[in-house]
């Protein structure tokens, strides 16, 4: 990283503290840049090229998060809104410093995976249709959904715009009134799922994303609650987007 940031915003995202309260320990004296006490906060360093000590404790700077979270249903997935509950809303105050995004999008109703990072080259590797990202959902069905709606995925469904969408993969769990499934497309139009199984004449009761790539979500995620990518999941999903 090459880009210079102001010392507060170097504490903020290292989680230590408010802005009000990471320029009293700046004034305090409590700061350190290469051994020098900084009293100024609005001072612009490289945080990859100085060594910074808070209380005599030396900050290992972080430039981007990467976060796993089960969206529950009733939150939009955007990063603000004057109405809605937003998914970066549910996000506690010492990540709104990153600015964080989501990978993509979920419907309001939409429930589970979600990847939410500040790391913006991963973000268009991961919901570009040129990189053939596998996505899988749970979905429950009305109606009997049988061999030749599989067939009809795999050979791509025309949406209701005229767009013909990607070859998907469609796997029956349960069939009866209402059928159960896993859906697995490598795009993302908008209502893709559910507009999919309308053009084949059934509408989708419940849609649940499960897994995005390589990552799956974690089963002891509650819905609303979030957790930090591990480092084989980072490494396994920079790894599927090269």
């Amino acid at each position: 990283m090459s880009d210079t940031l102001r010392i507060d915003r170097i504490l903020s995202n290292s989680g230590y503290g408010t802005r009000k309260e990471i320029k009293k320990l700046i004034r305090d004296g409590d700061v350190s840049v290469d051994g020098n006490i900084t009293n100024d906060p609005g001072i612009h360093i490289n945080p990859e090229n100085h060594i910074i000590h808070v209380k005599g404790q030396r900050i290992n700077y972080r430039k981007y998060v990467y976060i796993m979270m089960n969206k529950p249903a009733g939150v939009i997935t955007s990063t603000e809104d004057k109405r809605e509950n937003t998914v970066i809303g549910l996000l506690p105050q010492e990540y709104a410093e990153f600015k964080p995004s989501p990978a993509g999008r979920l419907d309001k109703d939409t429930v589970g995976l979600l990847l939410i990072t500040n790391d913006g080259y991963l973000i268009h590797k991961l919901i570009s249709p040129a990189n053939h990202v596998s996505k899988v959902y749970y979905a429950r069905i009305k109606g009997m959904v049988c061999k030749s709606d599989v067939d009809d995925f795999k050979n791509g469904v025309m949406l209701d715009d005229g767009y013909k969408a990607m070859p998907a993969n469609l796997r029956i769990i349960a069939q009866g009134d209402e059928s159960e499934v896993e859906v697995e497309i490598f795009e993302g139009k908008y209502h893709q799922v559910k507009r999919m199984f309308e053009a084949i004449g059934k509408k989708v009761l419940f849609l649940m994303r499960i897994s995005m790539g390589p990552i799956k979500l974690d089963p002891g995620l509650k819905p609303g609650e979030f957790r930090e990518l591990t480092p084989y999941e980072l490494k396994s999903l920079t790894a599927c987007t090269n």
